[in-house]
């Protein structure tokens, strides 16, 4: 009962910031440009900073190897969660233009706006270095694979039109490279963090990520309207896929390394179930518009997810609690 309540008070923090979002934005004292704004520069200069920093006060040269060890389990939880995917498309018929968002819908998760936030809520930022383990499978899944998943969905784009490529550009966005420039300042020895006023700089410009991103969310509800919410058949499976499936699939996955004599720390299975339970894709709205998908779908799960994932997280705390 402790861990629900704690749980729940976790969640709160994190829901009464998005609501002061929703509400400012609703009473006007944000416009129109202010949201994308705070996208732009949460991940474009606060996250990068915020990586750097956890990389390097987190992370040691020692601590390597077992990180790339729980980027495996990363990536076969994703492998397996697009092999199911794609086998409900079939079963289901799910009809063109929302075939790539429900296939996104289930695997990839908003680590960025949602997840971190959350983490560091529930788990404080001791929990940023395995936090980091899902942030790279998720970008490397997304702009790798899922968005091409959902470009050669477009409806109005023929058949095998060779215009489907990889966007090489975002599979490295500002986060990452933080993240891999941290990287090399670890593997080097390099003491920047002992520079005092480069440490506090990048540290001030990292602590604005977790309150500008749950605004960000509020806002993002504002403009959806939560009048817009509505459950069909194909979005009901979307969300149990994510808030079932994808957890359970990353549970499987950790529960058969360690009979087969892995060592999983606590806080890594949990961060890392978390994560994979997390919403859907804030940016699924925008990739459907480009792809003339079905945006009104792609928009009510986002919006669904994340109103839903209130309830959800509580209790897959206390699921989790002795992973």
């Amino acid at each position: 009962m402790a861990v629900l309540w704690n749980s729940i008070q976790s969640v709160l923090v994190v829901v009464l910031i998005m609501i002061l979002g929703y509400v400012l934005r609703r009473q006007g004292w944000f416009d129109d440009k202010f949201g994308g704004t705070i996208s732009k520069f949460i991940k474009n200069i606060a996250l990068p900073a915020s990586i750097f920093v956890s990389v390097l006060s987190r992370l040691t040269r020692g601590q390597l190897a077992s990180f790339s060890g729980y980027l495996v389990y990363g990536f076969l939880s994703v492998i397996i969660g697009y092999l199911i995917a794609f086998l409900l498309v079939r079963i289901l018929k799910v009809r063109p233009g929302r075939k790539g968002i429900f296939i996104n819908a289930l695997v990839n998760a908003n680590t960025i706006f949602i997840g971190l936030p959350l983490n560091i809520a529930l788990f404080g930022n001791k929990s940023m270095t395995y936090f980091l383990v899902y942030y790279i499978v998720n970008t490397v899944s997304t702009w790798a694979f899922g968005v091409f998943l959902i470009s050669n969905d477009d409806p109005t784009k023929p058949k095998h039109s060779g215009n489907n490529k990889i966007d090489w550009k975002k599979l490295l966005p500002m986060p990452l490279v933080g993240f891999l420039v941290a990287l090399v300042f670890l593997l080097l020895n390099i003491p920047i963090l002992n520079v005092s006023f480069i440490d506090s700089t990048l540290t001030y410009v990292g602590d604005l990520v977790t309150p500008l991103s749950l605004i960000y969310i509020g806002i993002v509800l504002a403009d959806a309207g939560l009048k817009s919410i509505h459950f069909d058949r194909d979005t009901i499976v979307a969300l149990l896929g994510r808030f079932i499936l994808a957890p359970a699939i990353m549970v499987g996955i950790i529960i058969a390394a360690k009979n087969f004599g892995a060592t999983i720390l606590s806080l890594a299975s949990q961060t890392l179930i978390v994560q994979a339970a997390t919403p859907m894709l804030a940016v699924l709205p925008i990739l459907a518009n480009e792809a003339h998908g079905d945006v009104e779908y792609a928009t009510n799960i986002v919006t669904t997810s994340t109103v839903l994932f209130i309830v959800v997280v509580p209790i897959l705390m206390s699921l989790i609690q002795f992973m």
